[in-house]
């Protein structure tokens, strides 16, 4: 299922495309993303002094807007790692990770529009609960442009990461679709794991990025850049994000919590299956606008 456009985008990878090189590159990745995360910390160190340890816990929580930023700006470091491995591995500057430029904006603003019209739409069919109020109107508005930027690289270093280097590299080596689009999107979904909430919970998010990585990954492969699957997975971050959260971790800048929170396992259930829905919905949704505009 490659195309001429997936063709042209995984081509700086065939330059260098041993497995082993890959799998060291994920290694620098890990450490790069370490050093990021002990340098956010030491920086909250010298800037508080004293308070850096109440900080460090608000960002456990990031149930406050400023500690919700920083936590998002923690994952900045997976860019900065694959954009690393790109080039000291592979021999290759960090734009090739993205694509043609044009694409990649054009996609990105199509596949953000797209996912933003059908969530709307969405909100037409009952949820079951009544979101209640989270930060204040103009004090959301005041952290909304900075908080729209977070997300924009939080998103942004992700796909660079598992629908740039590691779908690049994978498909430089390996013909099969089955490879190069499974095995990233697996680990876009392990790496939503999250160990302290309940377990039936836990699998079910890692399930849900899971088929967002496969959507994502197809997306790229049908594209030719990672515009369409980071326009994605940016409007979808805003809503979860900044409109409507879950009560509880990294909710610190929506507008709107719910009336639960993750412990609540059997209200969150048909939830997030629904939620699993609305991703195939939003990516066909996406291919239809993409391929008529090509057409």
């Amino acid at each position: 299922m490659t195309t001429k456009a997936h063709d042209a985008f995984i081509a700086p990878a065939r330059a260098r495309p041993q497995l082993w090189r890959l799998i060291v590159g994920l290694i620098l990745v890990g450490v790069t993303s370490i050093a990021w995360f002990f340098t956010v910390v030491g920086v909250i160190y010298l800037v508080s002094g004293s308070g850096g340890p109440e900080w460090v816990a608000r960002m456990a929580r990031a149930d406050t807007p400023t500690s919700t930023l920083l936590v998002l700006s923690m994952l900045f470091g997976l860019g900065l790692g694959a954009m690393l491995a790109a080039r000291l591995l592979h021999g290759r500057g960090p734009d090739t990770l993205l694509g043609r430029r044009r694409r990649v904006i054009r996609h990105f603003a199509w596949a953000t529009g797209v996912c933003a019209a059908v969530l709307i739409v969405s909100t037409l069919i009952p949820y079951g609960y009544q979101p209640l109020p989270g930060l204040d109107l103009n004090l959301w508005l005041s952290f909304l442009p900075l908080a729209l930027v977070a997300i924009l690289f939080q998103s942004g270093a992700e796909e660079l990461l598992f629908r740039g280097y590691i779908q690049q590299q994978l498909a430089a080596r390996f013909n099969s679709p089955l490879i190069w689009m499974l095995i990233p999107s697996l680990l876009f979904g392990a790496a939503h794991f999250d160990p302290n909430n309940p377990p039936v919970l836990a699998w079910l998010i890692v399930a849900a990025a899971g088929v967002f990585g496969l959507c994502a990954a197809d997306l790229t492969a049908r594209t030719g850049s990672i515009g369409a699957a980071w326009g994605f997975h940016f409007a979808n971050n805003v809503a979860a994000i900044l409109i409507v959260a879950l009560n509880g971790n990294l909710s610190g800048l929506a507008l709107y919590v719910t009336p639960f929170g993750p412990q609540d396992v059997e209200i969150l259930q048909p939830l997030i299956l629904r939620d699993i829905a609305t991703t195939v919905v939003i990516y066909a949704a996406i291919r239809m606008a993409l391929s008529r505009r090509a057409a």
